[in-house]
């Protein structure tokens, strides 16, 4: 099975397919918005499975393969054999022989890795609780949109060095830029991960410190799922690490906000920022669903040798 290609980290990919899968996407969304029909993956069915609650990554994903012709399977830990304690490595095995691709959206980056190595098709990772790479996708997406190409720019991140933070991190590897990161002691990203990109990451205690001469800022909730427990500590934690106005002010003029939603206003971002003229996070929502065409197509081309011409 070494031969099939996943999507569990944006490492997997080289940058340049990385930047033809961006250009893909922004191609298919034109396509679709001016009528264009293309279906691909006509009679491919997707296999979505949810550990955890979603709804950006379920709609964006069952409808992104509804336009590619496709079907979207809807299997929750409920109402599988998964939740109930089959070993994930059988379960890969069955459902992996019965649909075209898989997408897992759960806790351990480890489970998605173990499932990966039993399938016989394509796997993408639809978050874990180390990575999110669909939703850097998106981003970058949403950035090349606006701005053009992210290469040689500087990007901050404010907040906890999370699973998005982490895919930032794999992004200023891939895509070619700086990323400063605005985080407390005690919240940094993997210790193993910062070796690993060396220079291109900078950790910082101050945010507008970290914000100045910005290219784009881009922030999440301070308590992510399955933290909530942790939701008054990390208030006070992350008091100081609010995207709002004053940190907005010592990024470039033309900077942009970004925020993977859910956002909780005045928490780690103003209500001020969040709608304001710097802010792409609509876009940037919509955007999961072309990226993810874009990455479905992508990975069920190079597993069929489909022709997609």
């Amino acid at each position: 099975m070494s031969n099939v290609r996943h999507f569990l980290t944006l490492m997997d990919f080289s940058p340049k397919e990385l930047n033809a899968m961006i250009q893909r996407a922004i191609q298919m969304k034109q396509e679709w918005k001016s009528g264009q029909l293309s279906q691909p993956l006509q009679q491919r069915t997707l296999a979505m499975i949810f550990e955890k609650s979603s709804t950006r990554t379920r709609v964006s994903f069952e409808t992104g393969i509804t336009q590619l012709g496709g079907h979207g399977l809807f299997l929750s830990s409920r109402d599988t054999q998964l939740g109930r304690g089959e070993p994930i490595e059988d379960a890969a095995r069955v459902i992996s022989s019965m649909v075209d691709l898989v997408m897992i959206r759960t806790f351990e980056h480890e489970s998605i890795e173990r499932f990966a190595a039993f399938s016989s098709v394509p796997v993408i990772n639809a978050l874990t609780d180390d990575y999110h790479p669909c939703q850097l996708l998106a981003d970058i997406m949403t950035y090349v949109e606006h701005r053009g190409s992210i290469a040689g720019k500087t990007v901050t991140w404010v907040g906890d060095g999370n699973n998005m933070c982490q895919s930032w991190m794999n992004a200023a590897e891939q895509f070619d830029f700086h990323l400063n990161i605005a985080c407390p002691e005690g919240y940094d990203p993997a210790p193993e991960l910062m070796k690993d990109v060396g220079d291109r990451v900078s950790i910082m205690r101050d945010t507008k410190l970290a914000a100045t001469n910005s290219d784009l800022i881009s922030t999440d909730v301070w308590a992510s799922m399955g933290q909530e427990d942790e939701q008054a500590l990390r208030v006070k934690a992350f008091s100081e690490f609010q995207v709002n106005a004053e940190v907005m002010a010592c990024a470039k003029p033309d900077a942009l906000f970004m925020h993977c939603l859910p956002a909780h206003r005045e928490e780690e971002v103003s209500a001020e920022v969040l709608e304001g003229p710097q802010s792409v996070v609509w876009d940037e929502a919509e955007n999961r669903l072309h990226a993810q065409k874009a990455l479905m197509e992508t990975l069920a081309m190079n597993f069929s040798n489909l022709d997609l011409s």
